[in-house]
């Protein structure tokens, strides 16, 4: 068990510094050209931010593992020995609530404030707006933990009479488990009336506590994002697929379309110019904001435009090489979509079978994961972690599915080569929101192939019991909500999805 322990230490280890060096190297590689050699800050933020948020989602695979190393020792307290995975959870996600709620807000508005303005006011106006942040969450969490912050388990009350020790053990069988008089065939303590059942009432801790009101905020994002996710994200790469262009179009074609956008472009520079003098001349108000969002989405779709058009009508010496590869691409999606629909599916199923029918049909899922750890130790956890960060890659793909549609959000797209640190930020914070609901779901689906780990402990039974939340959970809401706006997706995708993309063309702003 030792040599197991020291292992899975070295894993940890490893595992952290890859998923360091991945984040940067997305980093270096997203980030727009005005970023290059500044914002130094706002990028730490990032790779912190994506490192904590990939580590949490691995922890539960090594949650599991963890237990397995004590699972067969044959000395009392040997799961002592491990590691210390319920504080590693707690600090984890208190570091996850301090990141998404003080430090990303902070780097947001230090980098969004006035470029003209000296470093320090800056950080200074940043400070005010992270300040009331801070003060308005201290006393919501103050309140909340002063007057609901309690437990309430429900237990039953077991009562049984005494027998004096007998002589021998002769009378015990499979008909007759308990000591006790004749015809007596039932333990005393399991024969209890229903009206045994009592509330056992503690306080809950502080972190565990901030741990299950964040857990709240992302189960309401992850209800909505991963419902919708888990079905876009294959059905959009398999329509994606079936939209492509079947063929280079003509050169008139190309011309007339170039021109158009080109149209547009001009359009949005004069809107671009317009908005900045307003901006110069202090009219900061609603009209204002509107049309700054106009301009942004417009130019993001521009840019989407002019994308399909050159995959349209190839250009230059390797055009023939350029479309080749265009068709391998669609082909890659069609394939990938196929398997994501695959595991979208098992997922809906499970989320049926062993959640929402009581009791469960099958552990399906668990099962396959613990035959899957007696063919090779680590393969069912490996398989594990997979449905996991598919789950994470379901939410970030129904964000960015809803995001340009729901009017209280801004989308932020991620595009390779041309992402602004605002944007990354705000991508960063809600994946961490979200991750904290990803674990917290995933322990609760494959709650019988991650029974007696810490994180059960933590998302098990106390979020699940703590009062005023309960009741979320008792009732199955955010796993009906996830299962109805998958398939409300799907028929989205059957309605509408198969329609070829066309060309935006041009737009006006509000005056």
């Amino acid at each position: 068990m030792g040599d197991f322990n020291v292992a899975l230490v070295i894993v940890a280890i490893v595992v952290c510094i890859i998923v360091f060096l991945f984040n940067v190297y997305l980093l270096v590689n997203y980030q727009h050209p005005d970023d290059v050699n500044q914002a130094y800050f706002p990028k730490f933020v990032v790779v912190f931010g994506l490192s904590i948020a990939a580590i949490s989602i691995l922890m539960l695979p090594a949650d599991v593992a963890n237990r397995q190393a004590c699972r067969n020792a044959i000395y009392n307290g040997a799961c002592n020995l491990t590691l210390p995975m319920k504080s590693l959870w707690l600090a984890i996600y208190i570091l996850d609530a301090v990141l998404v709620f003080f430090v990303i807000p902070f780097a947001m508005f230090y980098y969004e404030g006035d470029q003209d303005k000296s470093i320090g006011k800056r950080i200074k106006s940043a400070l005010m707006w992270m300040v009331t942040t801070a003060i308005v969450c201290a006393l919501i969490l103050g309140i909340l933990y002063g007057l609901v912050g309690k437990v309430d388990f429900t237990v039953r009350h077991l009562s049984s009479s005494t027998a004096s020790f007998p002589s021998s053990w002769g009378g015990l069988s499979s008909g007759q488990q308990c000591i006790g008089g004749s015809g007596v065939h039932q333990c005393s303590a399991y024969s209890a009336s229903p009206s045994s059942e009592k509330t056992w009432t503690m306080r809950a801790t502080f972190p565990e506590y901030v741990v299950a009101l964040a857990t709240i905020v992302g189960s309401v994002l992850f209800a909505i994002f991963g419902g919708v996710g888990i079905a876009s994200l294959p059905l959009g790469l398999i329509f994606s697929f079936i939209r492509r262009p079947k063929a280079v179009i003509t050169r008139s074609q190309y011309i007339k379309e170039a021109t158009e956008l080109g149209k547009k472009a001009k359009d949005l520079k004069k809107a671009a110019e317009s908005l900045h003098q307003e901006e110069r001349s202090g009219s900061k108000g609603r009209k204002f904001r509107k049309n700054v969002k106009e301009v942004e989405k417009e130019l993001f779709q521009l840019e989407e435009d002019v994308k399909l058009l050159e995959e349209m009508y190839p250009q230059g010496e390797k055009a023939e090489t350029s479309w080749a590869l265009t068709v391998l691409g669609y082909l890659a999606k069609l394939v990938l979509g196929i398997l994501g629909l695959i595991v979208s599916v098992a997922w809906v199923a499970h989320i049926i079978i062993y959640l929402l029918i009581d009791p469960p049909l099958s552990p399906f899922l668990n099962e396959v994961f613990i035959k899957l750890d007696d063919v090779w130790g680590l393969l069912g956890t490996a398989a594990f972690a997979f449905f996991c960060f598919y789950l994470l890659l379901a939410v970030i793909a129904g964000a960015m599915m809803l995001g340009l549609r729901l009017v209280f959000i801004t989308i932020h797209p991620m595009k390779w080569g041309g992402t602004l640190m605002n944007s990354f930020l705000f991508n960063v914070g809600l994946i961490l929101l979200c991750s904290i609901s990803v674990i917290q779901f995933c322990s609760t689906a494959f709650a019988y192939y991650a029974q007696a780990t810490a994180a059960q402990e933590i998302f098990g039974h106390t979020l699940e019991s703590l009062r005023g939340i309960k009741y979320l959970y008792k009732y199955n809401v955010f796993q009906i909500a996830f299962v109805v706006l998958a398939g409300l997706t799907f028929v989205y995708y059957a309605a509408f999805g198969w329609r070829r993309k066309k060309l935006s063309g041009r737009f006006q702003l509000s005056t």
